[in-house]
């Protein structure tokens, strides 16, 4: 696994930095500029410093605990960010938005965690729509490519700066726009209820998720194949496959009669 892991994470952060902004670059004429969401975790800050170089004057970062679930820690980390990179920030807390859709709902806590997720959309588009802002999501490639994102939540976005880097790319990215390295090393999670990590919920550490779609997405080979490469077990690999088709359906547009 080490042979591949060093392959997919030895890139040209600096032009990968370039391409980022260049791409965002190309809408921000037609649109007032973007609004993104900061949760303290190493992919929306990895957002956050890019805007902050190229784009600060026309950007907006929304900072949108549940502070009855979110982690303090998890808030002061995107509040130290936008106060390092003097980004325009609202924080809102989203608790009591949440509480009032689930006094009259049925309880369920995957529904209503990705409620969560759907409410901060709502808030987001309307700040787009106030502004005439473009609202940049801040899935990564591993996360989109197997799911891991609520369906129009955390995954309705007009534009996806960092969908083309696994997780691991993401890390030295952030390593390379100098992010914090306690931001960088902390375990991932949407937060969308209590005790949340994604790797967690996955069952899979991201270093294994992204070898097994690097050699699965990017040079095509079957299961066997990826278990001779990477002596990751058989099963982990059939489920992230599993996971990939499962989750089609949020990769496309809605199907038409």
């Amino acid at each position: 696994m080490d042979k591949i892991l060093k392959e997919i994470i030895a890139q040209n952060y600096t032009q990968i930095q370039n391409n980022i902004e260049s791409f965002l670059r190309k809408y921000i004429a037609s649109s007032g500029g973007f609004v993104f969401g900061l949760s303290g975790g190493i992919d929306s800050v990895v957002i956050a410093h890019i805007c902050a170089k190229s784009f600060k004057e026309r950007s907006i970062a929304l900072i949108m605990p549940d502070s009855k679930i979110s982690p303090k820690e998890e808030t002061e980390d995107a509040l130290y960010t936008v106060d390092k990179l003097g980004l325009d920030y609202k924080l809102i807390d989203i608790n009591m938005i949440h509480s009032q859709f689930a006094n009259i709902l049925e309880p369920d806590q995957r529904a209503l965690g990705n409620l969560r997720a759907r409410i901060r959309a709502n808030l987001l588009y309307y700040y787009a729509n106030l502004k005439n802002y473009l609202v940049l999501g801040s899935s990564d490639k591993s996360e989109f490519l197997i799911g891991y994102f609520t369906k129009f939540g955390d995954g309705g976005a007009d534009l996806l700066p960092i969908v083309s880097l696994y997780k691991t790319q993401v890390r030295q990215l952030a390593k390379h726009l100098q992010v914090k390295e306690s931001i960088i090393a902390k375990k991932s999670s949407p937060h969308l209820w209590p005790e949340h990590l994604a790797e967690n919920e996955i069952g899979i550490p991201y270093e294994e998720i992204d070898c097994i779609l690097y050699c699965m997405i990017d040079k095509n080979m079957p299961a066997d194949r990826i278990h001779q490469e990477t002596n990751i077990n058989l099963d982990k690999i059939q489920k992230i496959q599993q996971l990939y088709k499962n989750s089609e359906h949020k990769r496309t547009m809605p199907n038409r009669l």
